[in-house]
């Protein structure tokens, strides 16, 4: 793409990657999972940046169960939620706990910083209004795949530095941790010859729309994986980090667990093998995709009921 790095392009093909998502959205089903019922409830979630949509997934048994926050991938622009409901029905079913899907703000009508600091706000505010939701304030965790992946590390982050809520657990599913190393830096890092899913002219489109202001790339809340950023993670949320063997991003995802490591906030580090970004969205064997969902679930279990 001759023009791949132009600002201007990459929002104008943004606009069109985000219709165009929304018309294949409307003619998408999600069979994953059918034998798995989804109790759900629909809520608004007032924030600084205007109203924040979400759906909450409610367990089957139990009161006041933990609440586990989702946040979708998309490259930071795609808004489609829905594209984890396979995710949180199995969550909730099998983990005990409830998952809240937000359908946080995206670029590039909100760049950087709005959706980190969005997804903090959904936070804080279930944790302060949870007898509305039905849940327990005090047990509450974060995760996210891909760009949702950001945004939940952001969000732990943010939770540790604000001194609260305290969160048992953050998820990171391949999660884009670093928006300072250029798409062909990472290919050249990556020592393989398959193409991967994320192609360079994608990434350029999601980097532009989300930090416009590319002096911003280095904020720990956008690039918490970059060399710039190797700060003491001790107090952000014990972490369960999850790569895929062929994703253009799983370098930087090991360079986080590495910093998650030696602050003593990582759980488990599981690599998925064979497996390429957004694996289980786009047609991954569903074995390979129940093992790292129950993979999921197993941590929730641990963190929110093995006190």
């Amino acid at each position: 793409m001759p023009l791949l790095g132009n600002p201007t392009v990459s929002r104008i093909a943004a606009t069109v990657i985000q219709r165009v998502s929304s018309l294949a959205s409307h003619s998408r089903r999600h069979h994953r999972f059918p034998e798995i019922p989804g109790t759900t409830r629909r809520i608004e979630v007032p924030t600084t940046y205007g109203p924040v949509p979400a759906t909450l997934y409610l367990p089957q048994e139990g009161d006041a169960p933990p609440l586990h926050v989702n946040m979708h991938g998309g490259g930071f622009i795609i808004r489609y939620p829905e594209q984890d409901d396979p995710l949180c029905r199995y969550l909730a079913a099998r983990s005990g706990v409830a998952v809240l899907n937000v359908d946080y703000p995206v670029a590039p009508r909100h760049p950087f910083p709005v959706p980190p600091k969005a997804c903090f706000e959904v936070v804080r505010w279930a944790a302060d209004h949870a007898g509305e939701l039905g849940v327990d304030p005090a047990r509450l965790s974060v995760g996210g795949a891909s760009a949702g992946g950001s945004l939940a590390t952001a969000v732990a982050r943010q939770a540790r530095d604000a001194g609260g809520p305290h969160l048992a657990l953050q998820v990171l599913h391949y999660p884009a941790l670093d928006l300072v190393t250029s798409t062909q830096e990472k290919m050249r890092a990556r020592g393989r010859d398959e193409p991967p899913f994320l192609k360079p002219w994608m990434a350029a489109v999601f980097h532009d729309s989300y930090l416009p202001d590319r002096t911003l790339g280095t904020d720990p809340l956008a690039s918490p994986a970059h060399g710039a950023n190797d700060e003491d993670l001790s107090g952000t949320a014990p972490a369960l980090v999850i790569t895929t063997e062929l994703d253009l991003l799983r370098a930087e995802g090991v360079r986080y667990v590495e910093s998650l490591r030696r602050a003593g906030v990582l759980l488990e580090h599981h690599d998925v093998p064979a497996a390429d970004h957004g694996y289980d969205q786009l047609g991954g064997a569903g074995s390979l995709i129940r093992e790292t969902y129950d993979l999921i679930a197993e941590h929730l279990r641990r963190a929110h009921f093995s006190r």
